[in-house]
């Protein structure tokens, strides 16, 4: 029997990553968004991998068109196919522990990749290992005011989680009722 790729599972999968992109639209503490936890399931869920990479970037793609664009674009892109990488590597081990570490992950990598593009094209920072630490220092502290949560690097890394533990919870809860969602029961 062939493979067929538009499967009940493949489309609660592709709903939970359009939600996500949705979701990025809407009022939002900075950083709090759903995308790593989108590229995460993505990549543990949607097992052809060019799925897996196409259709979160695409959804992000689409997301920004409406949010726009700015110069360290290419470190978000790159942080968020690391991001995919990350979850398709947990795919077969997927548990509280498991997503929790992958989320974190996810926010390290993306934090770094993201600080340093900008340290890299930024006149504000001497290009020496002294202005590269000053700017992830300045990238802990970004919008540390209580009306923006409580920090940029934090906001990205508590909404990876929350957001991971909702969508990783509901396809648990749906495969549970729907045992065709469920590959282990097939």
């Amino acid at each position: 029997m062939k493979y067929k790729t538009f499967t009940p599972r493949f489309i609660v999968v592709l709903s939970i990553i359009a939600v996500a992109a949705f979701l990025r639209l809407l009022p939002h503490w900075p950083n709090f968004t759903p995308i790593a936890a989108m590229a995460l399931f993505a990549g543990t869920y949607l097992e052809k991998k060019q799925y897996a990479f196409a259709i979160p970037i695409a959804a992000m793609f689409v997301s920004d068109l409406f949010l726009g664009f700015h110069a360290s674009m290419p470190a978000v892109y790159l942080g968020f196919a690391i991001t995919v990488l990350i979850g398709m590597a947990i795919h077969r081990r997927i548990n509280v522990g498991s997503i929790l570490v992958a989320s974190l992950s996810s926010s390290v990598i993306f934090f770094l990749l993201t600080n340093f593009s900008s340290w890299l094209a930024s006149p504000l920072y001497p290009q020496t290992f002294i202005g590269l630490m000053e700017a992830y220092a300045a990238g802990l502290l970004f919008f540390r005011d209580q009306a923006h949560g409580i920090s940029f690097f934090m906001n990205e890394a508590l909404g990876t989680i929350f957001f991971s533990a909702s969508f990783y919870g509901i396809f648990y809860l749906a495969g549970m009722r729907f045992p065709v969602l469920d590959r282990s029961r097939l």
